[in-house]
């Protein structure tokens, strides 16, 4: 296969983004999608939670949209058409080359990006130095295709794990809320039926408490990867770090319940490990399932947010959410609960864990041809 260098600038068409006045923005749906950076940016599509009635740039359904500030190189594709901010810029393939492939290449490269970057106060990248970017791809369209084609099938295989997976969110949520609009309840509180653990960082000062073998979860290890279950974080620490600091070894079925910035991320421990002190970890009593205390806390994520404190940013202390009352119902109807949605925890794990594999695959492919 033969390979060429061209620059970006001759491949596609580049629309630098432009923010409209915040007085333009909305979260209820008037006027068009709007994105101002990787905020909401998935593995491949953003989530859409702002609109704005008035715009100066904007991409089209099917082009690619690069992130020009900090993290710069981040790509997604646009599947609607929407209003880009200052931190994005909107690129349109042209015809004669493989818009699929050169979204793969920017996944490959992108996070390379930074040492292109200038300023100082935001890393980013601007159009002239976008458009002087060299890229190396196949000279022929067809070779272009061809691989996309081929990394294509597992982005497909891994969406309709997701599809699945929200398909049965949405089912034991829903079964949850009707389960306790229809058993007697007793008052009680998240201490009652579980143990609250906080976590710590070890000092970053001292090598030896990094670098280990247990695995250290924050927020942001959550946001960027909103999983069901998690078995690890960016970082790992030492045993020497976990016994020196506050951080604790937490057992797998623990619930981690982010307590700051922001409030409510949920997580089940596919494993052993221990997390900063933006959590407070729920460790189920026995009587009580993960599954029934992760749905539990879900559902009551808005209540606990109310009883947070905090000008800035708002945090629930550990002694407020033990004593946060819940309505529990009884052993027999939990133990029902638990029967019917064990089998879909189990699958949903299993299809996580079938993601986990095909995008290991899908890096060890990118690295081959890009």
């Amino acid at each position: 296969m033969k390979y060429k260098n061209i620059q970006l600038k001759d491949v596609a068409d580049i629309v630098m983004g432009q923010s409209p006045k915040s007085v333009f923005y909305n979260t209820n749906g008037n006027g068009i999608p709007f994105l101002q950076g990787v905020r909401t940016f998935g593995e491949n599509y953003p989530q859409i939670d702002t609109w704005t009635t008035s715009y100066n740039r904007k991409a089209k359904s099917g082009e690619i949209l690069f992130s020009v500030r900090a993290p710069v190189g981040r790509v997604n594709w646009a599947n609607q058409d929407l209003a880009v901010g200052r931190g994005l810029a909107a690129l349109k393939i042209k015809s004669s080359y493989s818009k699929e492939y050169l979204y793969y290449l920017f996944k490959k490269i992108g996070g390379q990006l930074d040492s292109l970057a200038t300023g100082t106060v935001f890393t980013s990248i601007n159009k002239k130095e976008l458009e002087a970017l060299e890229l190396k791809i196949p000279v022929n369209l067809s070779d272009q295709e061809k691989i996309a084609d081929y990394l294509q099938k597992f982005d497909q295989e891994i969406e309709l794990n997701n599809q699945i997976n929200d398909n049965l969110v949405e089912l034991v949520d829903s079964y949850f809320i009707n389960f306790l609009n229809n058993v007697t309840t007793v008052e009680k509180t998240i201490e009652d039926i579980g143990t609250v653990v906080g976590g710590g960082t070890p000092s970053k000062k001292i090598a030896a408490y990094w670098n280990g073998d247990i695995a250290w979860v924050t927020p942001k290890d959550l946001s960027q990867h909103p999983l069901i279950f998690t078995s690890s974080g960016e970082n790992y620490i030492t045993g020497l770090g976990l016994a020196k600091g506050s951080a604790k070894l937490l057992p797998t079925n623990t619930i981690l319940f982010s307590s700051r910035a922001p409030i409510g991320y949920i997580s089940i421990a596919k494993n052993n490990l221990a997390t900063n002190q933006g959590f407070k970890s729920v460790i189920p009593n026995k009587e009580y399932s993960f599954q029934f205390i992760y749905e539990l806390l879900k559902h009551e994520t808005a209540a606990i947010k109310n009883e947070a404190n905090g000008s800035t940013f708002k945090e629930i202390s550990g002694k407020k959410l033990k004593q946060h009352i819940i309505n529990i119902p009884n052993s027999e109807d939990t133990s029902k609960f638990n029967e019917i949605t064990k089998p879909i925890f189990k699958q949903l794990r299993k299809l996580e864990e079938e993601n986990e594999k095909l995008l290991a695959i899908k890096k060890e492919l990118l690295e081959k041809y890009f």
